[in-house]
C-alpha cells in the first residue's frame, strides 16, 4: 500500500475546485490509456461539494462521460429517491447534468429494493456486481478503481466503517451491511477496507475545525480498528485532501509549504 501524502489548500471551496480539477484529470487519462474510468463516489459534505464543482468547472467537457463507470463507497439504506442516500445527493450535484451511459452507472441497493430491508443481502448483491465487473487484471473481485473517494468523519469513520464496528474488522468480504451506526441512518451498506485497497488511488476529503482531530489521528499512525481512515490506502497513491482548518493539528512536516 502507498504512503499517504497530504495536500493542504486555503479553504473548502478551492479544495473542492482543486479536487474537481484533479479527478477530471485522472479520469482523461484513465480514459487514454485504458478507454474508460472506474470512479468511486463519497457522499457527505465534501464529497458532494466536490461533485457540485466538478458540475460547474469547463474542463468537465473533457471526460467522455459514456465511458465512465461509478459506483459508491457506502450508502444509507433507505428508499430509492431519499434525499439523505449518497446516490440521490450525487444525481442533483452532478450525475444528472452529464451524459453517462445508465448501465455504467452503479448505486447500491434501497431498503424498498429486490432485498427489502435486509441490508445484509443488499450487500452480498453490490459484492456480486463489483466481482462481475471485476477483470483477470484486477487485484481481486473488485475493479482496479482508477480513484476511489472517501470523506472522513469528525470520529475518523470512512465510507461507514466506523471505529470498532465489525465492518472495520471485516478482511475477506468486499461489502457488509452496517448495523447500529453511530451515525443516523444506523443501517447502512459499505465498502470494507479490502475494497478500498484495491483502487488505485484513494483521495481522503477533509475541510473544516471538526475534521482536524480525526486527521490528525489518522495520520499519526493510530490503528486502523480505532481510526478506520488509517487504514484506507491506495495501491499507487493515498492522497489526502485538506483545507487549513482540517490541517490545523498536523505538523507541517507532513505537507509542503508549496502546498497551500
Amino acid at each position: 500500500m502507498s504512503a499517504p501524502e497530504v495536500v493542504v489548500h486555503r479553504d473548502k471551496e478551492l479544495m473542492a475546485k482543486a479536487a474537481a480539477a484533479r479527478l477530471i484529470t485522472k479520469i482523461v487519462d484513465a480514459q487514454a490509456a485504458r478507454g474508460s474510468a472506474a470512479i468511486v463516489l463519497t457522499g457527505g459534505r465534501n464529497g458532494n461539494g466536490l461533485l457540485a464543482a466538478l458540475a460547474e468547472a469547463p474542463a468537465r467537457d473533457a471526460v467522455d462521460w459514456s465511458r465512465l463507470d461509478l459506483w459508491w463507497g457506502d450508502e444509507r439504506f433507505l428508499p430509492a429517491g431519499d434525499p439523505e442516500r449518497n446516490d440521490t445527493q450525487a444525481r442533483a450535484a452532478l450525475l444528472d447534468s452529464v451524459p453517462l451511459d445508465p448501465a455504467r452507472v452503479h448505486p447500491m441497493p434501497a431498503a424498498d429494493g429486490p432485498y427489502g430491508n435486509d441490508a445484509d443481502a443488499a450487500a452480498e448483491a453490490y459484492a456480486a456486481e463489483l466481482a462481475a465487473a471485476a477483470g483477470p487484471e484486477d487485484h481481486g473481485p473488485v475493479p482496479s478503481f482508477d480513484v476511489l473517494l472517501l470523506g472522513v468523519g469528525p470520529d475518523t469513520h470512512v465510507a461507514s466503517l466506523f471505529p470498532e464496528l465489525p465492518g472495520v474488522r471485516e478482511t475477506e468480504r468486499t461489502v457488509v451491511g452496517v448495523h447500529g451506526a453511530p451515525k443516523p441512518p444506523p443501517t447502512r451498506i459499505s465498502l470494507t477496507l479490502p475494497a478500498i485497497r484495491a483502487a488505485r488511488q484513494v483521495w481522503l476529503l477533509a475541510a473544516g475545525e471538526d475534521k482536524a482531530n480525526a486527521a490528525a489521528i489518522a495520520l499519526s499512525g493510530a490503528g486502523e480498528v480505532q481510526a478506520p481512515a488509517a487504514g484506507a490506502r491506495g495501491r499507487s497513491r493515498t492522497l489526502w485532501l485538506l483545507d487549513e482548518p482540517a490541517a490545523a493539528q498536523l505538523p507541517r512536516s507532513l505537507y509542503p509549504p508549496a502546498s497551500a
